[in-house]
């Protein structure tokens, strides 16, 4: 009996260590499954973030491109200039309020005035000769340089600008490149019809590419917002998470897409001189801003639709996919 009972506790020990065993097992082969679930969840994030990071850096170019390109077409129209010349008659003195009256007209940005002498020294170091010497007087006029404001650089208004100027006693003739004006406003409006269409295009290829990217992110979870729905979860508490898990990613994003962004705008101030009369602070926070909410409405968006899409498919329908 007593040998029974001994081999009892012998079977009965031995049966608690294999029971320790598997248990010890089983909660090894559960963490190695969370570590690869995680793993797997965090390849995922990482590969949102770049997807959606090099999208939005195209978005962003696009917006840079389109802000620089007005603020380009101002800065040229600033600097086509309507040339008055004065008559021999007009004085100093005279000229100096003749450009005080102008500065008060919205046509004008800006206003040099070049007396005959001035006019003189600048022709003489570039033709290399003194005209004076043979003819004896001093041929060339006193001008005022009207460079006009970018909303008036077009032909209809310098029509009535030239109009109005040649109504003055003081003005013996004017000049302006109005073909040029014509052809800076012709290919200016057709760069900004060309990059209107690459953002819309880039729009719609970037919610494709993140919704893609995000649907396949939502599909890995399925199984979890079905069981969720089972035991009576509403479908906004569902969607909860995955919304702030998008929403974090396009913040991430965006910073990194900003990042890129402002490192290609610092290289081009020190490879470009100038290039800050186009390219102003305004442009630059615009430009960020802009894919900021870029980067957040885009992933909320796609996360949205994903979600919903599989909280109305049925159970059978889920193995389908």
């Amino acid at each position: 009996m007593k040998i029974n009972l001994n081999l009892f506790c012998i079977l009965l020990g031995l049966h608690y260590l294999c029971t320790l065993i598997e248990e010890r097992r089983l909660n090894e082969t559960m963490s190695k499954k969370r570590k690869r679930a995680r793993s797997r969840g965090g390849m995922q994030v990482v590969t949102l973030c770049i997807s959606t990071t090099m999208v939005l850096i195209l978005l962003g170019m696009v917006v840079f491109f389109v802000l620089s390109a007005h603020n380009l077409s101002a800065h040229m129209k600033q600097h086509l200039t309507v040339t008055v010349m004065l008559k021999d008659s007009v004085t100093v003195n005279d000229a100096k309020l003749f450009c005080r009256d102008l500065y008060h007209r919205p046509y004008s940005h800006n206003i040099d005035y070049i007396s005959k002498e001035q006019a003189q020294r600048e022709q003489v170091k570039e033709l290399g000769s003194d005209p004076t010497e043979f003819l004896g007087f001093n041929p060339f006029p006193a001008t005022l340089e009207i460079q006009l404001n970018a909303d008036y650089a077009n032909r209809d208004s310098l029509k009535w600008i030239a109009k109005e100027l040649k109504k003055d006693d003081r003005v013996s003739d004017l000049a302006y490149m109005e073909d040029l004006m014509d052809r800076v406003n012709v290919n200016l409006s057709r760069v900004s019809i060309i990059l209107l269409v690459l953002a819309v295009l880039l729009t719609c290829v970037s919610f494709s590419l993140i919704s893609n990217t995000i649907r396949l992110s939502v599909y890995a979870r399925r199984f979890v917002i079905h069981t969720m729905k089972l035991v009576g979860a509403s479908w906004a508490f569902i969607r909860r998470p995955f919304l702030k898990r998008a929403a974090v990613i396009g913040v991430i994003a965006a910073v990194l897409a900003n990042i890129v962004l402002g490192v290609g705008i610092y290289g081009l101030y020190l490879t470009q001189p100038g290039v800050e009369e186009v390219v102003t602070w305004q442009v630059m926070t615009i430009t960020g801003l802009a894919v900021l909410l870029f980067g957040i409405v885009i992933t909320v968006l796609c996360a949205w639709l994903a979600v919903n899409k599989f909280l109305k498919m049925r159970a059978g329908e889920l193995y389908k996919i």
